[in-house]
């Protein structure tokens, strides 16, 4: 006899939620717990321990990151756990940290829109549980192409700030520079710390990085253009 599979389900939409648990149960999955945050998924892994995540992304209260920045959480402190994302958007800001944990192993993030068929969603999931991977194309074309050229996802008062961030400029001088309050500068680095995929980390200097991302951007432009100022 086959093993059941426990899930946590998160999803902020009350009825996608109760869709997504009658659809896994239906295909012989187990949901121990069915939550509408990131937080009560996190409460729920530690409560229920299951076999396998499936959270939406952006869910309550800031709608952005959340399912998936508890994903990535849960995965190191739960090595062994299988997570699947499900969204409607690419996240570029975890989803790399995602895929690449536990060397893409017992993982997946795939788009709402593309899971036209019930059966091959479940299958999906049996393959992570299994210790496979699933990542919708769409997801490893954007990813990639954000690898190749990270600074093309700032604004270009994004690209303003880290280029005087990168010439050794405090928060403060940056402010006075453009004209803006202190604060408003710290929303700008703090948009382009995550757009580069550098999440918090007490290992190094975040802000080091981002220069170093924006000096390679701009070496490559240079080589574009033939090297003419």
């Amino acid at each position: 006899m086959s093993t059941i599979t426990r899930v946590v389900l998160a999803e902020d939409g009350v009825l996608l939620r109760e869709g997504l648990a009658g659809l896994l149960a239906r295909f012989g999955f187990a949901v121990v717990a069915a939550v509408g945050d990131g937080e009560a998924l996190t409460a729920a892994v530690a409560e229920h321990r299951p076999d396998l995540v499936v959270t939406d992304i952006r869910m309550p209260p800031g709608f952005r990151d959340e399912g998936l920045r508890a994903a990535v959480a849960l995965r190191r402190a739960y090595p062994g756990l299988a997570v699947v994302a499900l969204s409607q958007y690419v996240e570029q800001s975890y989803a790399a940290e995602l895929l690449d944990s536990a060397d893409g192993r017992r993982v997946g993030y795939l788009l709402k829109d593309r899971v036209v068929e019930v059966e091959e969603f479940a299958v999906a999931l049996r393959r992570v549980v299994d210790g496979g991977s699933v990542v919708d194309p769409d997801v490893v074309r954007q990813l990639l192409r954000a690898r190749r050229e990270p600074l093309s996802r700032l604004s270009a008062r994004e690209r303003e700030v880290l280029g005087l961030v990168a010439e050794g400029h405090s928060n403060a001088a940056i402010a006075r520079a453009l004209v803006v309050s202190e604060a408003a500068v710290g929303k700008h680095v703090g948009n382009i710390l995550a757009k580069l995929d550098l999440p918090p980390t007490d290992d190094s200097n975040r802000r080091v990085l981002a220069v170093l991302a924006y000096l390679r951007g701009t070496d490559r432009a240079d080589q574009r253009d033939g090297g003419n100022p």
